[in-house]
């Protein structure tokens, strides 16, 4: 495996959703009401869900009655979210790196820490630069990544997860400002091997990133009850910023 760029087979692999599969629709359902709520987002508003894997905040989003797009680099996670296409919901396979829809979206939604993965520090600006592209004036965007002052407070180093007959067995440590998380499991006799990579940013980092990009903040959130963010005690980093 390519650990500079893990996410590129882990992400395309069925043992990444079976190990997530605590992830669902109500949570999601819950999470988009707040926000379209809160931005004011009205029927027929262009939304791109960026990364939106098998798309279900990308689906809760066109049940609002939102013109959604929802984009991820996994062509199996596509492949999957395609099934649930219509005139108002439509998914392609896409790198955030590389520029999508000039000037057309009201909303962007980067959610569920989907940010963050890249060994070079500087595509981090390149997402927030696309994000801004992509964006009409006025237009906002939406991330949503955990808390790395909590993440690195509560740090369990070593756990098992269960799911079925394959034991996933999980240590995390600490390498600079990186989390790294290491996944050995074996599956009918086969051993395997991931490893997930995750910059530890924190709210001044996404305020740079966004400030070079033309972005301003307008929120920053520490749940999805739109709670406000503290650094201490927050599960979730969510911001919203404003072109």
């Amino acid at each position: 495996m390519n650990t500079a760029e893990w996410f590129k087979d882990w992400f395309n692999s069925p043992y990444y959703h079976l190990l997530y599969n605590n992830r669902n629709e109500n949570e999601a359902g819950f999470f988009i009401d707040n926000l379209c709520s809160h931005l004011n987002l009205t029927p027929h508003s262009k939304v791109w869900d960026l990364a939106c894997g098998k798309g279900r905040h990308a689906i809760a989003l066109n049940k609002k009655g939102c013109h959604v797009v929802g984009t991820d680099l996994s062509r199996n996670s596509i492949k999957e979210a395609s099934k649930f296409n219509n005139e108002t919901l439509d998914f392609y396979v896409h790198d955030m790196r590389e520029p999508f829809r000039i000037n057309y979206f009201d909303a962007v939604f980067n959610l569920f820490t989907s940010f963050g993965y890249f060994e070079n520090y500087n595509d981090n600006y390149s997402v927030f630069k696309n994000v801004a592209g992509s964006l009409r004036p006025g237009g906002v965007f939406v991330i949503d990544f955990f808390n790395a002052q909590k993440v690195i407070d509560s740090l369990k180093p070593s756990y098992n997860e269960q799911r079925g007959d394959i034991t996933f067995k999980i240590q995390k440590n600490i390498s600079g400002k990186t989390i790294i998380k290491h996944i050995d499991f074996k599956d009918q006799d086969k051993d395997y091997y991931f490893e997930e990579s995750v910059s530890l940013l924190k709210k001044e980092d996404f305020e740079n990133f966004a400030n070079a990009a033309g972005l301003k903040i307008e929120s920053a959130f520490g749940n999805y009850k739109l709670e406000p963010f503290n650094e201490t005690t927050s599960d979730n980093l969510i911001l919203i910023f404003k072109k």
